[in-house]
């Protein structure tokens, strides 16, 4: 199959994201002479104005930054932790038996902003008003709708209007829900925007100075008032049925800072691959390619039956892991060295066998014994209501018939310097929790990932990180800046970014074609997202999967469960041509509006 578009080559910069405006923005910022981490910030700014059902600044987000001239990458965390009252025995004393995926409860610190004011300060070269004035253009201005918006919002319509009256108030602005690509404005978000960057300016002319002042401003000034003002209000509906209140304070915010620090990495062949931290799901991919260094893929051939069974077992013994070690490494020993060591590679591939594995099999590593959390149990009873139905899946996705959902936000850039950026931002979603009526966004719900039982690494504790599965990718070669890429997809990301990887370096496809070769996944170990539903065996691809290749597939023993073509993920990259000379973009045509850029 040929790809729908070319590799797009440029000398200026690259861009690509899953909004073409974002694109767009970024691409002004390099066009005016800012450095590719000044245009990673204008974008995420503009997706959390044209994508809010899948991010905003009550969020969170993962960044990996590759400074030109340097030989490592830094991770910055935008993930901000539970508040210091979030702990299991609060959870108890509510008679909450697990996070709920919506409402005010599993609310942590927003870090989005803090994450992004970070990469603008340490690696960028821009003034704040420089990086925010898109954003602020299309939440005053407006911005054609985007269906899959247009459809959260009338979804969500009768909660808006009798529980969740601050998200009434900021996606109803005209009485009834909006069309799809009709022109939609936030005002309010752009006076928080315009709040922000006057009390930015009026701290200081410098620079730095004034990004140091937006932080504080929103962590600790007008935006952290709003926000306990809002909280303090009253409780809200949730997934449970009932009202809560928030754990979540402004003390919270104000002793949370954004960390910076060397990514996670493991070589494959010539080239070498950086993640966040097992904060994230980040190490999955190191593990899954740990693991693949033992085959010969290009023998099996890309889309072959051998090969899509080899990735899929080899993506469950990684996940597995996963789901076993990962945690908040502030709070937990995670014995990351020993997982990603070739000799426990080796260890776990004997366990790769012809017939697909149906269980969790997590490894011992170090000879520790690993712990997995309980299993999920059906929901005790119907959801009275269409609203109800919607809040007890934490997923951003409004749910429907089909199987196939994309979610969160992906931005990646390079520019002709060799700086490279790849950012995925998420949560704070319109769907998850009511707006605060005078900033214009929501809060995000990302405490839904941790568990109320202790003892794990990803239990609940207080001032503990839950795990993220945001999880953008930077890739060297040979020393030198190569490749950048992420994709929305929740626990799917590590998949969706691996197969893409595996296409451009193991079998040589052009940037472009990789990102649209037959998608699959597995779905075998629990979401982190509520009501963390898994499906043993079952194998997920796209119908353009070869008819011999799915039989093949269900005769080993997977569950193929076929899905409409180009419906999964929507993986964006940048970087640059083997030989150096130019820089290069491709984005996944999947959603449809994900958009690269070359200059």
């Amino acid at each position: 199959m040929l790809p729908s578009k070319p590799e797009l080559h440029g000398t200026v910069g690259a861009v690509a994201s899953t909004h073409w405006l974002a694109s767009s923005a970024a691409m002004r910022i390099l066009a005016t002479g800012g450095n590719a981490f000044d245009a990673a910030v204008a974008a995420g700014f503009v997706l959390q104005v044209v994508e809010p059902h899948f991010n905003g600044p009550g969020g969170d987000v993962s960044i990996v930054a590759h400074r030109a001239g340097r030989d490592d990458v830094q991770e910055i965390c935008g993930q901000g932790p539970m508040p210091q009252a979030a702990g299991i025995e609060a959870f108890e004393r509510l008679g909450v038996s697990s996070i709920p995926g919506s409402g005010l409860l599993p609310a942590c610190v927003p870090g989005a902003f803090g994450g992004w004011m970070r990469l603008l300060s340490e690696f960028g070269t821009m003034r704040l008003a420089d990086v925010l004035e898109p954003a602020i253009g299309y939440a005053s201005d407006g911005f054609p709708l985007l269906p899959e918006t247009a459809l959260a919002i009338t979804t969500l319509a009768p909660l808006f209007r009798e529980e969740w009256t601050g998200s009434g108030h900021t996606y109803l602005t005209s009485g009834p829900a909006p069309a799809p690509g009709s022109r939609f404005r936030n005002p309010t978000l752009a006076q928080t925007y315009q709040r922000l960057l006057k009390t930015a300016e009026s701290a200081s002319p410098d620079r730095e100075a004034q990004i140091d002042a937006a932080h504080h401003a929103f962590y600790q000034g007008f935006v952290a008032q709003e926000i306990s003002e809002f909280l303090a209000s009253g409780p809200k509906l949730d997934a449970t049925g009932r009202r809560h209140r928030a754990l979540l304070s402004g003390e919270d915010l104000a002793r949370w800072e954004p960390t910076v620090k060397t990514a996670t990495s493991r070589a494959y062949g010539p080239h070498q691959v950086f993640k966040p931290g097992p904060w994230s799901q980040g190490p999955v991919f190191l593990q899954q390619l740990a693991l693949l260094e033992g085959f010969d893929l290009p023998a099996m051939g890309q889309g072959s039956a051998d090969y899509l069974h080899t990735v899929a077992e080899c993506t469950k013994l990684a996940m597995s892991d996963r789901e076993a070690w990962y945690g908040d490494p502030d709070f937990t020993d995670v014995p990351l060295t020993t997982l990603l060591s070739a000799e426990y590679a080796q260890q776990r591939r004997a366990l790769v066998g012809e017939s697909a594995a149906l269980t969790l099999r997590p490894g011992s590593p170090d000879g520790r014994t690993p712990s997995l959390p309980p299993l999920p149990t059906p929901e005790d009873t119907e959801p009275d209501s269409e609203v109800m139905s919607q809040l007890r899946n934490g997923l951003p996705t409004i749910l429907q018939a089909t199987t196939a959902k994309a979610d969160t936000c992906t931005v990646t850039v390079v520019d002709r310097h060799g700086n490279t950026v790849a950012a995925t931002p998420s949560g704070g979603w319109m769907k998850s929790s009511p707006a605060i009526g005078s900033l214009g966004f929501p809060l995000g719900t990302r405490g839904q990932s941790m568990y109320l039982v202790p003892g794990l690494p990803n239990s609940l504790e207080p001032g503990k990180r839950p795990r993220t599965t945001l999880s953008p990718t930077i890739v060297l070669r040979e020393g030198r800046p190569y490749l950048a890429f992420g994709t929305p997809g929740g626990d799917r990301q590590d998949q969706w970014t691996l197969q893409f990887f595996l296409n451009a370096v193991e079998f040589g496809l052009d940037l472009q074609h990789a990102t649209e070769t037959p998608a699959f996944h597995t779905d075998q170990v629990p979401a982190s997202f509520t009501p963390h539903a898994f499906r043993p065996g079952v194998l997920v691809a796209e119908e353009t999967c070869a008819p011999e290749t799915a039989e093949a597939l269900r005769r080993r023993g997977h569950e193929m469960e076929l899905v409409p073509a180009y419906s999964l993920g929507r993986v964006c990259a940048t970087g640059f041509t083997p030989d150096g000379e130019f820089v290069r973009a491709a984005a996944s045509p999947r959603g449809r509006h994900a958009y690269a850029g070359c200059a």
